[in-house]
């Protein structure tokens, strides 16, 4: 019998990698430090390929009906109103799936689980936290830790899925090259319905800014608002009532005392591992790479590492492709994520926060030039759905 691939994490990238492996014959076993699946709500935004990978498991359709789906998105300015709106419509040729669907991660998680848990090739430990790693040429050796006891497991190949803090990666001593933003961002959810308050938005809206730039996204239940929190504000003070209520306040004028369901305060990076491969150990998802997330290409980005990393893993297993096929999943992937997403994102963040009159009016001058011509409309979805990016993976040799 074909030895157990090992995973490090149990989020939406480790078990879609585990999924398309199992699909494949081969077994697996993933290791999970927390206790259970994650509840985090976090990344919450699914582009077209990513459905499309996903309903290739058997797991889109439950994802779709579970979340809520955006057919289009804009971008608005607190001075012009609503600057463009673009509909995935025009790339419907491209995709069985030309919309987004707003879901938090975790229900994706749970989706595959389900679907894995009785598979015979698919094994979960939970509360067992990779901890180091060693590896010969004939396979890797994980130390795991479950409660205060150390165990070794073997196995030919191991997947650093284990997010943004991986101890994959340090064990490797990978670097993990790039910077972290001087501003956080605070999320705060609210069953308000900005829909009912402010006219024609819709579920995915980019309010651009000088002083304060949001982000409003819609999920089952509640809307998710954004906001650059400032490096002079403390953590403390950003996560008090009163300032998710102050900047909430900013939305819409006149309307105040939200009801606030939950916050969130995190650190924004821009960084991606100097290598996503050493021997047979690779990394995929936030392990690999971590970008700000206007334009949610992160848990889509590593989505797509994780099915491409499975499709070549089980052809190096299966001998239809030599271990230089890996060298390939580290060059492509990586290239695409320094060229399409990390770039991206940086600009997405860059013109939602333009001071200058000169910035701000050539960003809202440049969406109207786009969502007046179909062919650059067509292009620009392609761009932002990350289409472009997967074909960009091929070309990159």
């Amino acid at each position: 019998m074909t030895e157990r691939v090992l995973i490090a994490g149990a989020g939406p990238v480790g078990l879609v990698a585990a999924a398309h492996l199992v699909r494949r014959g081969i077994p697996v076993t993933v290791f999970e430090a927390s206790a259970n699946l994650s509840e985090e709500s976090r990344a919450s935004t699914f582009h077209p390929p990513t459905l499309d990978m996903l309903a290739q498991l058997g797991a889109a359709d439950d994802l779709i009906k579970q979340g809520l789906v955006a057919p289009k998105f804009q971008y608005r300015s607190k001075r012009d109103g609503v600057m463009a709106e673009f509909d995935f419509a025009a790339i419907a040729d491209l995709t069985a799936h030309p919309y987004r669907v707003q879901a938090e991660q975790f229900k994706l998680t749970r989706i595959l689980h389900a679907r894995l848990a009785d598979a015979p090739e698919f094994r979960i430990a939970f509360a067992n936290r990779v901890e180091g790693v060693t590896q010969d040429a004939g396979g890797v050796c994980v130390q795991v830790s479950h409660k205060g006891t150390v165990s070794e497991h073997r196995g030919p190949w191991l997947i650093g899925a284990d997010g943004a803090r991986s101890e994959v990666r340090r064990a490797l001593g990978i670097e993990f090259e790039g910077f972290t933003w001087p501003e956080r961002f605070l999320v705060v959810s609210t069953p308000f319905d900005f829909a009912a308050v402010i006219p024609h938005l819709a579920a995915v809206s980019y309010v651009a800014d000088p002083e304060r730039w949001h982000f409003l996204l819609r999920i089952p239940g509640v809307w998710r608002v954004m906001f650059p929190i400032p490096p002079d504000v403390s953590d403390a003070s950003a996560l008090e009532h009163g300032y998710a209520q102050a900047a909430l306040a900013t939305v819409v004028p006149g309307i105040a005392n939200y009801e606030i369901a939950h916050t969130t305060l995190y650190r924004v990076h821009q960084r991606v591992a100097k290598t996503y491969r050493v021997g047979r150990v690779l990394l995929a998802g936030d392990a690999a790479h971590i970008n700000n997330p206007l334009g949610g290409m992160g848990m889509n980005g590593g989505i797509h590492d994780a099915v491409d990393l499975a499709g070549r893993l089980a052809r190096v297993i299966a001998g239809e492709a030599g271990a230089d096929e890996l060298d390939r999943y580290d060059r492509q992937r990586r290239g695409v994520t320094l060229e399409y997403v990390q770039t991206q994102s940086i600009r997405n963040k860059q013109n939602l926060e333009a001071r200058e009159d000169k910035d701000r009016a050539r960003f809202r001058d440049e969406l109207r030039r786009i969502a007046a011509d179909p062919a650059l409309t067509r292009d620009y979805l392609l761009r932002v759905s990350m289409i472009a990016s997967l074909k960009r993976t091929a070309e990159l040799g």
